[in-house]
């Protein structure tokens, strides 16, 4: 049977946890740490990373990172006017009104960004623990729930 990890998905910091026993143990993830940078990363070259990785990469690739996404999760592009001047990528007026993140002219939702994080993180956790994760717990907001339900169509 699988392990059910619990993730706080930060807008700058995630963290996961497992139940081990009575008491909860705090996983690090891939590279050692126990909080991963909420941050997405599109190099040049086509490829994704996340976490460090792409935290590392945003000096020199910055309209392609993607960081603090949490705070256009939900809304319109008209109410994220001022989030939109603390970043570096470009957000878009997608579909509906809402606020998107254009990567190099294709539009990501903020929940698919936050999605990647999250992935990353179930990945981190099955390494460590040796066994699939079936099932996560995560903080109580209307960003996860935007997420589940974004998840729900598109990364089953």
């Amino acid at each position: 049977m699988g392990k059910i990890i619990g993730i706080d998905l930060g807008t700058t910091n995630s963290a996961m946890a497992i139940m081990e026993g009575a008491e909860p143990e705090i996983l690090v993830n891939a590279e050692g740490d126990r909080t991963t940078p909420s941050v997405v990363g599109f190099r040049k070259d086509g490829e994704r990373v996340v976490g460090k990785a792409a935290k590392n990469q945003a000096v020199t690739n910055p309209e392609n990172t993607v960081a603090s996404v949490k705070r256009f999760i939900g809304r319109s592009y008209g109410e994220t006017t001022e989030e939109q001047k603390t970043v570096a990528y470009k957000v878009n007026q997608g579909n509906g009104g809402r606020a998107v993140v254009d990567i190099e002219g294709k539009d990501y939702m903020p929940e698919e960004i936050s999605a990647m994080v999250l992935q990353k993180m179930k990945s981190d956790a099955e390494k460590q623990v040796g066994q699939p994760i079936t099932q996560a717990v995560t903080n109580p907001t209307n960003t996860v729930f935007s997420i589940k339900r974004f998840m729900g169509r598109r990364y089953d």
